[in-house]
């Protein structure tokens, strides 16, 4: 693999983004383009992200690993000498396409509801780690992380409701801690994070927005300069944690 990898301002050769098309994602291939990320492969449902000089969409569905396998074909494919220094899984759901919403009562859990929430936020990006974290250097820093939430932290839990959400990202968040684990016997200076944005301005977060406090709603694009910035703060003994869009550590 090419020795190009991220520089001294903290800036990666190469960056894979997984939900490019949402608020977070997008925002996250705007800014690493206008830092001058060398090379942005950007995956939607779609495969409808915005090309650029140095950006190249692609296509990829969480519930089809055939799809994510080859994504990571195609990201070895295209630059077979440089390995990516960043993968980020952007995705996430709180609430599902027909309409339903987070429990706020055990009365209202559904079996096959709950087994779409964990699928698209927990198997979804197991499935990226499986195939993406192979591709990362071995040589150099390198960073995968994954959007999580405060409200998977199981001791930060004071109010209960929202179990399929809460139960995926806390589900999550342990991933991310076997994954830190694992790679970090191979790749020594390797970052495995989970991230929670914020309460950011995006379709997810949108049927809740009505009673915040003024100043809580974060735009996307103040999102992810602040993700990004967390990522770069982070060293391989911060690896398997879960972090806030300011930096501090979340407590499982």
């Amino acid at each position: 693999m090419s020795n190009v990898g991220y520089d001294k301002a903290g800036k990666p050769g190469c960056a894979v983004i997984f939900g490019a098309s949402g608020g977070i994602g997008a925002a996250l291939c705007e800014s690493l383009a206008a830092d001058g990320t060398g090379t942005i492969f950007a995956g939607s449902r779609n495969g409808d992200a915005v090309a650029g000089d140095t950006t190249i969409p692609f296509r990829f569905d969480l519930r089809d690993e055939d799809s994510i396998a080859a994504a990571a074909t195609l990201v070895k494919e295209h630059q077979p000498d440089l390995a990516p220094d960043l993968v980020v899984v952007a995705t996430g759901v709180l609430t599902l396409s027909n309409g339903t919403g987070p429990e706020r009562s055990y009365r209202a859990l559904d079996g096959a509801s709950m087994a779409e929430v964990l699928h698209l936020n927990t198997i979804g990006p197991a499935m990226i780690a499986k195939h993406f974290l192979p591709l990362l250097p071995r040589d150099r820093r390198a960073i995968f992380a994954a959007l999580s939430a405060r409200v998977g932290s199981i001791s930060d839990n004071g109010l209960g409701g929202w179990h399929s959400y809460r139960a995926s990202k806390a589900a999550l968040n342990m991933l991310i801690k076997n994954f830190g684990i694992e790679l970090g016997r191979t790749h020594k200076q390797a970052v495995v994070a989970a991230l929670h944005p914020g309460t950011v301005d995006s379709d997810l977060s949108k049927p809740f927005q009505s009673n915040l406090p003024d100043g809580q709603l974060t735009k996307p694009v103040a999102a992810a300069r602040n993700l990004l910035r967390t990522l770069n703060g982070l060293t391989p003994s911060d690896s398997g944690g879960l972090f806030a869009f300011d930096g501090s550590r979340i407590e499982p």
